[in-house]
Parts: structure tokens; C-alpha cells; sequence
């Protein structure tokens, strides 16, 4: 059996915390900023745990994570 490959994408996006849980950052904080308030993108810089239904699925594209 070879070795499992890991997705390279998947890998630079997610990180996962000490109980195995993952890690992402949230969207919207790239461009259009100016009609956001600052209480929306200051909200936004904080990274959020996946949510179980995804994580599952991404637990298959990053094996050894």
C-alpha cells in the first residue's frame, strides 16, 4: 500500500489544534473593506474551529495531520 498523499491545498489552509480539531481562517477579508465596519473585520481576524460535518471530510484530504 503506498503512502497516503496530502493536499497541499487543504494543508496551507488548516492547522490543527491540540484535541485534533481544525482550525481555518474566515472569508470576506480580502478586498471590499470599505463598506464593512471596523467591529465586522476586526471579528473577522480570528480564526474559528471547523465545523464537524466539514471536518470529516477534510480529515480524509489531510492524513496526517
Amino acid at each position: 500500500m503506498p503512502k497516503m498523499k496530502t493536499s497541499r491545498a487543504a494543508a496551507k489552509r488548516f492547522k490543527a489544534t491540540g484535541t485534533g480539531k481544525l482550525k481555518r481562517n474566515k472569508a470576506y477579508k480580502r478586498h471590499i473593506l470599505t463598506k464593512k465596519t471596523t467591529k465586522t473585520k476586526r471579528n473577522l481576524r480570528k480564526s474559528e474551529v471547523m465545523d464537524q460535518s466539514n471536518a470529516k471530510v477534510m480529515k480524509k484530504i489531510l492524513p496526517y495531520l
